[in-house]
């Protein structure tokens, strides 16, 4: 099935391609069939489904924070709130709750779904528990290498401040119009890169990997 994911603008992440106000992506299935304003792949492809989303549309991005999120915290259950709390436990709280195996496989799947909800379809950095593969795997976020260790505190937003990371660093590959493209990319409640840089990316409505839509704020 066709469809075009309309956004106001479009970044492909290619310092070649300038932002497209009232941009689209034609995914075809898993892929990209192409990319560019709405108007021209609508009278291309009239028969698309047409998914109109407000903001900024960008490739997916990258947490250079894996295993720091993953395997090495725990994202509680919101039925463990009101004994945890809601946010990641780490370092000795982590250690007092000795998860098992089980335990941190629930835990991976709910942080996956939080990297989702940033716009997230990457994380890098080794990842060694079986259970947290598995839910990364389940999701379709791939697994980059790392070759020093990320500055600033972990955070599920890849576009935190405190790493020093802009869009077009956090973006993990440009939109391509190639055979075989992925269909992986993110949409922000912000008009421009600027805006998003500023408001971060748990502005994120929705995240698509593969062509599957995995997260939606709205």
């Amino acid at each position: 099935m066709l469809t075009i994911h309309t956004a106001d603008l479009l970044v492909t992440g290619d310092p070649h391609n300038p932002p497209v106000p009232g941009g689209a992506v034609l995914v075809d299935g898993r892929t990209v069939a192409a990319f560019g304003s709405y108007e021209e792949l609508a009278e291309a492809s009239p028969t698309a489904r047409v998914r109109r989303w407000p903001g900024l549309l960008t490739p997916g991005l990258l947490n250079p924070y894996g295993p720091e999120l993953l395997e090495h915290a725990y994202h509680p259950d919101p039925r463990e709130a009101d004994e945890l709390g809601t946010e990641p436990l780490t370092g000795e709280a982590l250690a007092a709750l000795a998860p098992t195996d089980a335990r941190r496989g629930a835990s991976a799947r709910r942080g996956v779904q939080r990297m989702l909800a940033h716009g997230t379809v990457a994380v890098a950095g080794d990842l060694w528990r079986p259970a947290v593969l598995d839910a990364v795997r389940r999701a379709g976020l791939t697994v980059e290498e790392r070759f020093t260790d990320p500055a600033g505190a972990p955070t599920l937003d890849p576009l935190a401040r405190d790493g020093g990371r802009g869009l077009r660093e956090a973006i993990v590959a440009p939109l391509a119009q190639v055979p075989g493209a992925a269909a992986t990319f993110a949409v922000f409640d912000a008009p421009d890169e600027a805006a998003l840089t500023a408001r971060g990316a748990s502005c994120c409505i929705a995240t698509v990997i593969d062509g599957r839509l995995l997260y939606r704020s709205r």
